[in-house]
């Protein structure tokens, strides 16, 4: 079974976790497992904006199926380069294939539902 797992880098804390699977630990994942990436900076009204929104949306059509990370590229700049991020906010979906990226604050969830290729969850 997946659990949402949002794990911050930055802001904060070096390192903050919260893991709530929400659902009976044996019943069956319906579906894909989604492995997101949230590159942000510091602890700007547009960051925290990026964050609340994916949380929301991942809350509401991801349930018990994403792991959400959270990089604050202030503090771990060296990232941009890994992934190549050229401008913040990016989501970055990893998992499940294809890689896509969405820039912005993501405040329009229809497009960050298509972004994701995710738009069948609506």
């Amino acid at each position: 079974m997946a659990k949402n797992k949002d794990i911050s880098h930055g802001n904060g804390d070096d390192l903050s976790e919260r893991e709530n699977s929400g659902k009976d630990p044996g019943m069956e994942q319906s579906g894909p497992v989604f492995y997101l990436r949230l590159f942000v900076s510091g602890n700007s009204s547009r960051s925290e904006q990026a964050i609340q929104n994916i949380r929301q949306i991942c809350e509401q059509y991801l349930p018990d199926r994403y792991e959400l990370e959270v990089i604050d590229v202030t503090q771990y700049p060296e990232k941009t380069r890994e992934y190549q991020i050229l401008a913040l906010p990016t989501l970055l979906k990893e998992l499940p294939e294809p890689l896509r990226k969405v820039v912005g604050d993501l405040s329009e969830k229809e497009k960050v539902l298509e972004g994701l290729d995710i738009k069948w969850l609506k």
